[in-house]
Protein backbone atom coordinates (compact mmCIF):
# COMPACT_ATOMS: atom_id res chain seq x y z
CA UNK A 1 0.00 0.00 0.00
CA UNK A 2 1.43 3.36 -1.24
CA UNK A 3 1.09 5.69 1.79
CA UNK A 4 0.83 9.69 1.50
CA UNK A 5 3.99 10.00 3.28
CA UNK A 6 5.85 7.78 0.02
CA UNK A 7 4.52 9.83 -2.50
CA UNK A 8 5.91 13.39 -0.80
CA UNK A 9 8.97 11.44 0.11
CA UNK A 10 9.55 10.77 -4.16
CA UNK A 11 8.72 14.34 -4.85
CA UNK A 12 11.60 15.42 -2.49
CA UNK A 13 14.01 13.44 -4.56
CA UNK A 14 12.48 14.99 -7.47
CA UNK A 15 12.62 18.38 -6.79
CA UNK A 16 15.36 20.62 -7.77
CA UNK A 17 17.07 23.94 -5.75
CA UNK A 18 15.50 25.96 -8.23
CA UNK A 19 11.87 24.81 -7.64
CA UNK A 20 12.30 26.11 -3.92
CA UNK A 21 11.75 29.38 -3.24
CA UNK A 22 15.35 30.70 -2.35
CA UNK A 23 15.29 33.70 -0.20
CA UNK A 24 16.98 36.99 -1.69
CA UNK A 25 20.55 38.22 -0.84
CA UNK A 26 20.89 40.33 2.10
CA UNK A 27 24.55 41.62 2.32
CA UNK A 28 26.07 44.22 4.12
CA UNK A 29 30.11 45.57 3.30
CA UNK A 30 32.79 44.13 4.98
CA UNK A 31 33.70 47.32 6.88
CA UNK A 32 30.37 47.56 8.18
CA UNK A 33 30.20 47.56 11.98
CA UNK A 34 28.76 44.59 13.80
CA UNK A 35 26.22 46.78 15.47
CA UNK A 36 25.24 47.71 12.51
CA UNK A 37 25.04 44.21 10.60
CA UNK A 38 22.91 43.38 13.42
CA UNK A 39 20.51 46.12 13.26
CA UNK A 40 19.85 45.24 9.38
CA UNK A 41 19.43 41.43 10.63
CA UNK A 42 16.70 42.72 12.89
CA UNK A 43 15.17 45.31 10.46
CA UNK A 44 14.83 42.48 7.80
CA UNK A 45 13.90 39.79 10.33
CA UNK A 46 16.74 37.36 9.20
CA UNK A 47 19.41 34.94 10.47
CA UNK A 48 21.96 34.99 8.21
CA UNK A 49 23.39 38.14 6.76
CA UNK A 50 25.90 37.69 3.93
CA UNK A 51 29.16 40.23 3.78
CA UNK A 52 30.67 41.28 0.70
CA UNK A 53 31.44 44.67 -1.36
CA UNK A 54 28.88 43.17 -4.37
CA UNK A 55 26.67 40.62 -5.62
CA UNK A 56 29.59 38.17 -6.97
CA UNK A 57 32.07 38.96 -4.37
CA UNK A 58 30.59 37.13 -1.20
CA UNK A 59 33.27 36.70 0.90
CA UNK A 60 31.23 35.47 3.83
CA UNK A 61 28.08 35.43 6.58
CA UNK A 62 26.89 36.02 9.85
CA UNK A 63 24.19 34.63 11.95
CA UNK A 64 22.13 34.57 15.00
CA UNK A 65 24.71 32.12 16.63
CA UNK A 66 27.74 34.29 15.22
CA UNK A 67 26.72 37.08 17.24
CA UNK A 68 25.97 35.17 20.20
CA UNK A 69 29.13 33.11 20.20
CA UNK A 70 31.70 35.73 19.28
CA UNK A 71 30.30 39.04 19.95
CA UNK A 72 28.16 39.30 23.09
CA UNK A 73 30.11 36.15 24.68
CA UNK A 74 33.35 37.59 24.05
CA UNK A 75 31.82 40.97 25.20
CA UNK A 76 34.23 42.52 21.53
CA UNK A 77 33.18 46.47 20.89
CA UNK A 78 30.06 46.29 18.64
CA UNK A 79 31.84 49.11 16.65
CA UNK A 80 34.39 46.01 15.13
CA UNK A 81 34.20 45.50 11.71
CA UNK A 82 31.66 42.71 10.63
CA UNK A 83 34.86 40.86 8.25
CA UNK A 84 36.28 40.67 11.53
CA UNK A 85 34.05 37.74 12.95
CA UNK A 86 32.00 36.53 10.15
CA UNK A 87 31.77 32.74 9.06
CA UNK A 88 34.27 32.44 5.93
CA UNK A 89 32.70 28.64 4.75
CA UNK A 90 30.61 30.19 1.71
CA UNK A 91 29.93 26.64 -0.23
CA UNK A 92 27.28 27.56 -3.39
CA UNK A 93 25.13 25.52 -5.30
CA UNK A 94 23.81 25.54 -8.91
CA UNK A 95 19.50 25.87 -8.89
CA UNK A 96 19.67 22.87 -11.28
CA UNK A 97 20.88 20.75 -8.89
CA UNK A 98 18.37 18.56 -6.72
CA UNK A 99 17.30 19.46 -3.70
CA UNK A 100 19.07 15.90 -1.77
CA UNK A 101 22.66 16.81 -3.53
CA UNK A 102 22.14 20.27 -1.74
CA UNK A 103 21.09 18.24 1.61
CA UNK A 104 24.11 16.09 1.06
CA UNK A 105 26.48 18.76 0.09
CA UNK A 106 25.53 20.75 3.76
CA UNK A 107 26.00 17.74 5.40
CA UNK A 108 29.51 17.08 4.25
CA UNK A 109 30.82 20.85 4.61
CA UNK A 110 29.26 21.22 7.73
CA UNK A 111 27.10 24.32 6.70
CA UNK A 112 23.61 25.53 7.43
CA UNK A 113 23.49 27.49 4.47
CA UNK A 114 24.23 27.85 0.41
CA UNK A 115 24.15 30.11 -1.74
CA UNK A 116 22.07 29.33 -4.97
CA UNK A 117 23.98 30.50 -8.44
CA UNK A 118 22.65 30.50 -12.09
CA UNK A 119 25.32 30.39 -14.05
CA UNK A 120 27.47 32.14 -12.76
CA UNK A 121 25.43 33.96 -11.04
CA UNK A 122 24.18 34.42 -7.11
CA UNK A 123 20.34 34.63 -7.26
CA UNK A 124 19.47 33.60 -3.93
CA UNK A 125 20.31 31.11 -0.58
CA UNK A 126 18.93 28.42 1.28
CA UNK A 127 19.05 27.06 4.69
CA UNK A 128 19.40 23.30 5.61
CA UNK A 129 16.06 23.51 7.46
CA UNK A 130 13.98 24.92 4.59
CA UNK A 131 15.09 21.68 2.60
CA UNK A 132 14.43 19.43 5.70
CA UNK A 133 11.24 21.14 5.94
CA UNK A 134 10.29 20.01 1.82
CA UNK A 135 11.26 16.82 2.96
CA UNK A 136 8.81 16.71 5.31
CA UNK A 137 5.65 18.30 4.45
CA UNK A 138 2.81 16.85 7.23
CA UNK A 139 0.78 19.65 7.86
CA UNK A 140 2.34 21.52 10.96
CA UNK A 141 5.42 21.04 9.81
CA UNK A 142 4.22 22.50 7.03
CA UNK A 143 3.13 25.66 9.27
CA UNK A 144 6.12 26.41 10.57
CA UNK A 145 7.04 26.68 7.21
CA UNK A 146 4.70 29.16 6.41
CA UNK A 147 5.71 31.27 9.52
CA UNK A 148 9.23 31.59 8.22
CA UNK A 149 8.40 32.99 4.47
CA UNK A 150 9.66 36.08 4.00
CA UNK A 151 7.28 38.00 1.41
CA UNK A 152 4.00 37.60 -0.93
CA UNK A 153 5.91 35.56 -3.58
CA UNK A 154 6.54 32.78 -0.99
CA UNK A 155 3.24 33.23 0.95
CA UNK A 156 1.73 32.50 -2.50
CA UNK A 157 3.35 29.88 -3.39
CA UNK A 158 3.14 28.53 0.18
CA UNK A 159 -1.04 28.84 0.03
CA UNK A 160 -0.94 26.84 -3.57
CA UNK A 161 0.02 23.80 -1.95
CA UNK A 162 -2.34 23.69 0.77
CA UNK A 163 -4.86 21.66 -1.90
CA UNK A 164 -2.45 18.73 -2.02
CA UNK A 165 -2.39 19.02 1.61
CA UNK A 166 -5.68 18.81 2.00
CA UNK A 167 -6.62 16.56 0.08
CA UNK A 168 -4.12 13.62 1.48
CA UNK A 169 -5.76 14.62 5.20
CA UNK A 170 -9.39 14.18 3.65
CA UNK A 171 -8.01 10.62 1.94
CA UNK A 172 -6.70 9.52 5.08
CA UNK A 173 -10.09 10.26 6.77
CA UNK A 174 -9.06 13.27 9.55
CA UNK A 175 -12.04 14.87 10.94
CA UNK A 176 -13.10 17.64 8.47
CA UNK A 177 -13.39 19.82 11.50
CA UNK A 178 -9.68 19.35 12.36
CA UNK A 179 -8.89 19.85 8.59
CA UNK A 180 -10.72 23.38 8.77
CA UNK A 181 -8.55 24.11 11.76
CA UNK A 182 -5.55 23.29 9.30
CA UNK A 183 -6.50 25.54 7.13
CA UNK A 184 -7.54 28.56 8.98
CA UNK A 185 -4.45 27.90 10.95
CA UNK A 186 -2.22 28.32 7.45
CA UNK A 187 -4.54 31.53 6.36
CA UNK A 188 -4.07 33.37 9.98
CA UNK A 189 -0.37 32.99 9.93
CA UNK A 190 -0.53 34.08 6.29
CA UNK A 191 -1.98 37.23 7.44
CA UNK A 192 -0.17 37.44 10.38
CA UNK A 193 3.09 37.76 8.17
CA UNK A 194 1.12 40.07 5.80
CA UNK A 195 0.11 42.87 8.55
CA UNK A 196 3.76 42.57 10.00
CA UNK A 197 5.48 43.40 6.81
CA UNK A 198 3.12 45.79 6.42
CA UNK A 199 3.61 47.78 9.80
CA UNK A 200 7.15 47.44 8.89
CA UNK A 201 6.93 49.38 5.45
CA UNK A 202 4.87 52.12 6.93
CA UNK A 203 5.82 52.46 10.23
CA UNK A 204 4.41 51.68 13.40
CA UNK A 205 0.52 52.33 14.12
CA UNK A 206 -0.71 55.47 15.77
CA UNK A 207 -3.05 53.86 18.31
CA UNK A 208 -3.73 50.38 19.66
CA UNK A 209 -5.79 48.14 17.16
CA UNK A 210 -7.24 44.99 16.39
CA UNK A 211 -6.97 43.24 13.12
CA UNK A 212 -10.25 40.54 13.03
CA UNK A 213 -11.75 38.58 10.65
CA UNK A 214 -15.34 37.61 9.97
CA UNK A 215 -17.40 34.90 8.45
CA UNK A 216 -15.81 31.51 7.94
CA UNK A 217 -12.76 32.19 8.95
CA UNK A 218 -14.32 33.94 12.00
CA UNK A 219 -15.51 30.70 12.86
CA UNK A 220 -12.24 28.78 11.96
CA UNK A 221 -14.45 27.11 9.37
CA UNK A 222 -12.23 27.95 6.39
CA UNK A 223 -12.54 26.19 2.79
CA UNK A 224 -10.56 26.06 -0.47
CA UNK A 225 -12.63 28.89 -2.05
CA UNK A 226 -12.21 31.42 0.12
CA UNK A 227 -12.20 35.47 0.08
CA UNK A 228 -11.39 37.66 2.64
CA UNK A 229 -13.82 38.88 5.47
CA UNK A 230 -11.96 41.13 7.75
CA UNK A 231 -12.35 44.31 9.65
CA UNK A 232 -10.29 46.71 11.73
CA UNK A 233 -11.03 48.33 15.00
CA UNK A 234 -8.54 51.33 16.75
CA UNK A 235 -8.71 52.72 19.80
CA UNK A 236 -10.55 56.05 20.23
CA UNK A 237 -8.10 59.27 20.21
CA UNK A 238 -8.47 62.70 20.89
CA UNK A 239 -10.30 65.15 17.91
CA UNK A 240 -7.02 66.34 16.73
CA UNK A 241 -5.48 63.28 16.22
CA UNK A 242 -8.22 61.17 14.72
CA UNK A 243 -8.04 61.89 11.02
CA UNK A 244 -4.00 61.43 11.39
CA UNK A 245 -4.91 57.71 13.21
CA UNK A 246 -7.82 56.62 10.40
CA UNK A 247 -5.49 57.65 7.08
CA UNK A 248 -3.34 55.52 8.93
CA UNK A 249 -5.43 52.30 9.28
CA UNK A 250 -7.13 53.19 5.76
CA UNK A 251 -3.66 52.80 4.02
CA UNK A 252 -3.03 49.82 6.07
CA UNK A 253 -5.68 48.19 5.29
CA UNK A 254 -5.55 48.80 1.68
CA UNK A 255 -1.91 47.05 1.80
CA UNK A 256 -3.06 43.94 3.91
CA UNK A 257 -6.28 43.60 1.35
CA UNK A 258 -4.05 43.97 -1.70
CA UNK A 259 -1.36 41.74 -0.43
CA UNK A 260 -3.79 38.85 0.44
CA UNK A 261 -5.19 39.31 -2.53
CA UNK A 262 -2.83 38.89 -4.41
CA UNK A 263 -1.57 35.42 -2.59
CA UNK A 264 -5.04 34.13 -3.07
CA UNK A 265 -7.36 35.14 -0.50
CA UNK A 266 -9.97 37.26 -3.66
CA UNK A 267 -11.17 40.03 -2.32
CA UNK A 268 -15.01 40.29 -0.93
CA UNK A 269 -17.63 40.78 -3.31
CA UNK A 270 -19.78 42.07 -0.62
CA UNK A 271 -17.17 44.70 0.51
CA UNK A 272 -16.96 43.01 4.22
CA UNK A 273 -12.92 43.86 4.23
CA UNK A 274 -10.84 46.41 6.23
CA UNK A 275 -10.13 48.14 3.29
CA UNK A 276 -13.36 49.71 2.92
CA UNK A 277 -13.77 52.78 5.05
CA UNK A 278 -16.99 51.23 6.69
CA UNK A 279 -15.08 48.50 8.46
CA UNK A 280 -12.76 50.55 9.71
CA UNK A 281 -13.40 52.58 12.81
CA UNK A 282 -13.05 53.58 16.58
CA UNK A 283 -14.29 50.91 19.40
CA UNK A 284 -16.98 53.75 20.11
CA UNK A 285 -18.19 53.68 16.45
CA UNK A 286 -18.38 49.89 16.34
CA UNK A 287 -20.48 49.93 19.42
CA UNK A 288 -22.92 51.99 17.77
CA UNK A 289 -22.76 49.69 14.59
CA UNK A 290 -23.89 46.99 16.71
CA UNK A 291 -26.07 48.71 19.11
CA UNK A 292 -28.16 49.88 16.07
CA UNK A 293 -27.95 46.28 14.50
CA UNK A 294 -29.35 45.03 17.78
CA UNK A 295 -31.97 47.72 19.10
CA UNK A 296 -32.71 49.01 15.14
CA UNK A 297 -32.89 45.97 13.60
CA UNK A 298 -34.20 45.42 10.06
CA UNK A 299 -34.37 42.29 7.50
CA UNK A 300 -31.74 43.67 5.43
CA UNK A 301 -29.24 44.30 8.23
CA UNK A 302 -30.03 40.63 9.49
CA UNK A 303 -28.94 39.23 6.03
CA UNK A 304 -26.04 41.60 5.72
CA UNK A 305 -24.36 41.82 8.73
CA UNK A 306 -25.19 38.69 11.18
CA UNK A 307 -21.81 37.86 9.37
CA UNK A 308 -20.31 40.13 12.05
CA UNK A 309 -21.47 37.93 15.16
CA UNK A 310 -18.91 35.61 14.24
CA UNK A 311 -15.63 37.57 14.52
CA UNK A 312 -12.55 36.59 15.80
CA UNK A 313 -9.48 38.63 16.41
CA UNK A 314 -6.25 37.65 14.72
CA UNK A 315 -3.70 40.62 15.52
CA UNK A 316 -3.01 43.52 17.81
CA UNK A 317 -4.99 44.39 21.11
CA UNK A 318 -7.40 41.25 21.40
CA UNK A 319 -9.06 43.08 24.25
CA UNK A 320 -10.47 45.92 21.88
CA UNK A 321 -12.55 42.97 20.64
CA UNK A 322 -13.45 41.77 24.16
CA UNK A 323 -14.69 44.94 24.95
CA UNK A 324 -16.63 44.70 21.93
CA UNK A 325 -18.09 41.88 23.01
CA UNK A 326 -19.19 42.65 26.28
CA UNK A 327 -20.62 45.50 24.93
CA UNK A 328 -22.80 43.17 22.31
CA UNK A 329 -23.30 41.05 25.48
CA UNK A 330 -25.15 43.58 27.52
CA UNK A 331 -26.89 44.56 24.47
CA UNK A 332 -28.49 41.16 23.73
CA UNK A 333 -29.80 41.15 27.15
CA UNK A 334 -32.34 43.48 26.33
CA UNK A 335 -32.82 43.03 22.80
CA UNK A 336 -35.94 44.02 20.43
CA UNK A 337 -38.47 41.29 19.89
CA UNK A 338 -37.49 42.11 16.25
CA UNK A 339 -34.45 41.00 16.25
CA UNK A 340 -34.21 37.75 16.47
CA UNK A 341 -37.34 37.69 14.51
CA UNK A 342 -35.09 38.86 11.90
CA UNK A 343 -32.33 37.05 12.84
CA UNK A 344 -34.62 33.66 12.09
CA UNK A 345 -36.20 34.79 8.83
CA UNK A 346 -32.31 35.55 7.71
CA UNK A 347 -31.66 31.68 9.22
CA UNK A 348 -34.35 30.13 6.66
CA UNK A 349 -33.29 32.15 3.35
CA UNK A 350 -31.10 28.56 2.25
CA UNK A 351 -33.49 25.84 2.21
CA UNK A 352 -31.99 22.01 2.42
CA UNK A 353 -32.47 20.81 -1.95
CA UNK A 354 -34.81 18.48 -1.31
CA UNK A 355 -37.38 17.96 -3.43
CA UNK A 356 -41.38 16.76 -2.27
CA UNK A 357 -40.37 13.02 -3.68
CA UNK A 358 -37.36 13.71 -1.36
CA UNK A 359 -35.25 13.63 -4.01
CA UNK A 360 -32.16 15.85 -4.33
CA UNK A 361 -33.26 19.10 -6.30
CA UNK A 362 -30.27 20.30 -8.54
CA UNK A 363 -29.38 22.71 -11.04
CA UNK A 364 -27.52 21.95 -14.18
CA UNK A 365 -23.94 23.59 -15.79
CA UNK A 366 -23.47 22.68 -19.26
CA UNK A 367 -25.68 19.48 -18.83
CA UNK A 368 -24.41 18.29 -15.87
CA UNK A 369 -26.61 18.54 -12.37
CA UNK A 370 -25.13 20.10 -9.34
CA UNK A 371 -26.41 21.43 -6.06
CA UNK A 372 -24.42 23.83 -3.71
CA UNK A 373 -23.08 22.18 -0.82
CA UNK A 374 -22.35 26.11 0.77
CA UNK A 375 -25.86 27.28 0.90
CA UNK A 376 -26.82 23.59 1.66
CA UNK A 377 -24.39 24.22 4.82
CA UNK A 378 -25.51 27.65 5.68
CA UNK A 379 -28.54 26.82 7.43
CA UNK A 380 -26.51 24.80 9.65
CA UNK A 381 -24.46 27.35 10.60
CA UNK A 382 -27.17 30.21 10.89
CA UNK A 383 -29.64 27.87 13.50
CA UNK A 384 -26.06 27.47 15.54
CA UNK A 385 -25.58 30.85 15.69
CA UNK A 386 -29.36 32.38 16.56
CA UNK A 387 -29.51 30.09 19.12
CA UNK A 388 -26.27 31.27 20.46
CA UNK A 389 -26.69 34.45 20.63
CA UNK A 390 -30.58 34.09 22.07
CA UNK A 391 -28.70 32.34 25.16
CA UNK A 392 -25.72 34.72 24.99
CA UNK A 393 -23.29 31.82 24.05
CA UNK A 394 -20.01 33.69 22.17
CA UNK A 395 -18.35 30.67 20.92
CA UNK A 396 -17.95 31.80 17.00
CA UNK A 397 -17.68 28.06 15.41
CA UNK A 398 -20.64 26.20 14.77
CA UNK A 399 -19.34 22.89 15.90
CA UNK A 400 -18.20 24.37 19.45
CA UNK A 401 -21.65 26.47 19.37
CA UNK A 402 -23.45 23.49 18.69
CA UNK A 403 -21.81 21.53 21.69
CA UNK A 404 -22.21 24.54 24.16
CA UNK A 405 -26.01 24.99 23.60
CA UNK A 406 -26.14 20.91 23.93
CA UNK A 407 -24.53 21.69 27.81
CA UNK A 408 -27.18 24.47 27.89
CA UNK A 409 -29.71 22.01 28.00
CA UNK A 410 -31.20 24.24 24.33
CA UNK A 411 -30.00 20.75 22.05
CA UNK A 412 -30.32 17.58 23.16
CA UNK A 413 -27.88 15.14 22.98
CA UNK A 414 -29.49 13.59 19.89
CA UNK A 415 -30.11 16.79 18.34
CA UNK A 416 -26.45 17.60 18.70
CA UNK A 417 -24.89 14.89 17.55
CA UNK A 418 -27.15 14.76 14.83
CA UNK A 419 -26.80 18.41 13.62
CA UNK A 420 -23.03 17.81 14.35
CA UNK A 421 -22.84 14.78 12.48
CA UNK A 422 -24.36 16.35 9.39
CA UNK A 423 -22.28 19.51 9.36
CA UNK A 424 -19.21 17.65 9.10
CA UNK A 425 -19.90 15.53 6.77
CA UNK A 426 -21.10 18.53 4.24
CA UNK A 427 -17.54 19.83 5.02
CA UNK A 428 -15.49 17.26 4.65
CA UNK A 429 -17.53 16.14 1.31
CA UNK A 430 -16.87 20.19 0.33
CA UNK A 431 -13.19 20.02 1.52
CA UNK A 432 -12.30 16.95 -0.69
CA UNK A 433 -14.14 18.04 -4.10
CA UNK A 434 -12.44 21.40 -3.82
CA UNK A 435 -9.34 19.66 -3.25
CA UNK A 436 -9.58 17.60 -6.50
CA UNK A 437 -11.15 20.19 -8.72
CA UNK A 438 -7.63 22.10 -7.62
CA UNK A 439 -5.39 18.74 -8.40
CA UNK A 440 -7.38 17.18 -10.98
CA UNK A 441 -8.88 19.28 -12.75
CA UNK A 442 -6.92 22.77 -12.46
CA UNK A 443 -9.70 24.37 -11.71
CA UNK A 444 -10.56 27.00 -9.08
CA UNK A 445 -12.23 25.56 -6.07
CA UNK A 446 -16.25 25.95 -6.61
CA UNK A 447 -19.10 24.70 -3.91
CA UNK A 448 -20.89 23.35 -6.22
CA UNK A 449 -20.91 19.07 -6.32
CA UNK A 450 -21.61 17.30 -9.06
CA UNK A 451 -24.54 14.51 -8.16
CA UNK A 452 -23.05 12.03 -11.06
CA UNK A 453 -19.94 12.36 -8.67
CA UNK A 454 -21.43 10.96 -6.08
CA UNK A 455 -21.87 7.50 -4.67
CA UNK A 456 -25.46 5.72 -3.49
CA UNK A 457 -24.39 5.42 -0.02
CA UNK A 458 -23.52 9.42 -0.34
CA UNK A 459 -27.10 10.36 -1.96
CA UNK A 460 -28.97 8.23 0.62
CA UNK A 461 -26.73 9.98 3.17
CA UNK A 462 -27.50 13.69 1.97
CA UNK A 463 -31.03 13.12 1.78
CA UNK A 464 -30.83 12.30 5.34
CA UNK A 465 -29.28 15.01 6.20
CA UNK A 466 -31.23 17.45 4.29
CA UNK A 467 -34.39 15.57 6.18
CA UNK A 468 -32.31 16.92 9.83
CA UNK A 469 -31.82 20.24 8.34
CA UNK A 470 -35.41 20.88 7.73
CA UNK A 471 -36.66 20.00 11.16
CA UNK A 472 -34.45 22.11 12.86
CA UNK A 473 -35.50 25.19 10.50
CA UNK A 474 -39.29 24.24 11.38
CA UNK A 475 -37.87 24.41 14.76
CA UNK A 476 -36.17 28.00 13.88
CA UNK A 477 -40.08 29.56 12.88
CA UNK A 478 -41.84 28.12 15.88
CA UNK A 479 -38.98 29.76 18.27
CA UNK A 480 -37.89 32.76 16.23
CA UNK A 481 -40.80 33.73 13.73
CA UNK A 482 -44.12 32.37 14.83
CA UNK A 483 -44.60 31.37 11.66
CA UNK A 484 -44.46 27.21 11.58
CA UNK A 485 -46.15 27.43 7.37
Amino acid sequence: MIRPTDIQADKFYSKKVGDLHHRNLRKCPSHTPIFEAAQIMAKEKISCLFIGNDDQDIMGFVTDITLRDKVIATKLDPTTAIVEVMDRGIVAISESAFLYEALLLMFQTKTRYLLVKNMDQYVGWISRNKILTEQSQGPFIFIQSVKQALDVDELKEKWNQVPKIIHQLVTNGLKAEIINQIITTVSDTIALRVIENTIREIGMPPAKFVFFVLGSEGRGEQTLKTDQDNAIIYEDKANEQRELVRTYFLDFAERVSTDLDRIGFSFCQGGLMAKNPKWTHSLSHWKRNYESWIQEPSQETAMKYSTFFDCRAIYGEFSLLEELKTFMDTQLQNPTERFFMNMGNNSLQFEPPLTFLKNIRTFKIEGEKYFDIKKTMSPIVDLARIFALKNRIFETNTGRRITALNHAGVFTDKEAQELSHAYYYLMSLRLEKQALSIMDQEKNPENYVSINELTKVQLVTLVEIFKVIKEFQLKIKVEFTRNIF
